[in-house]
C-alpha cells in the first residue's frame, strides 16, 4: 500500500512505484471513475491504446502483414518517405 498526501491545491504525487507500474510519464491523463464506493485510477493513454488496437483488429491481416517485421518495413518505409 502506498500513501500521498494531499497539498492545499487538491494535488498528489503519485508514488513512483506505482507511477512505473502503471506506466504513468509525465504529461499523461490519469482517470479517476467510482465503481460500488470504490475509487479507481487508470492511465488514460493506456485505455486510448486499447481502444486503437480494437478498432484496429484485423486491419494488418487485410494489409498483407504476416508478421511483426512486415509491420516495421512499412513504419520505416513511410518514414523514409516522409523523410525526402
Amino acid at each position: 500500500m502506498e500513501v500521498a498526501r494531499v497539498t492545499s491545491k487538491g494535488q498528489i504525487t503519485i508514488p513512483r512505484d506505482i507511477r512505473e507500474k502503471m506506466n504513468i510519464k509525465k504529461g499523461d491523463k490519469i482517470l479517476f471513475f467510482e465503481d460500488n464506493g470504490k475509487y479507481f485510477l487508470q492511465n488514460s493513454n493506456l485505455i486510448a491504446l486499447s481502444d486503437f488496437q480494437k478498432a484496429m483488429k484485423g486491419t494488418a491481416k487485410e494489409a498483407g502483414f504476416k508478421n511483426p517485421d512486415d509491420v516495421m518495413k512499412y513504419i520505416k518505409e513511410l518514414r523514409r518517405e516522409m523523410n525526402n
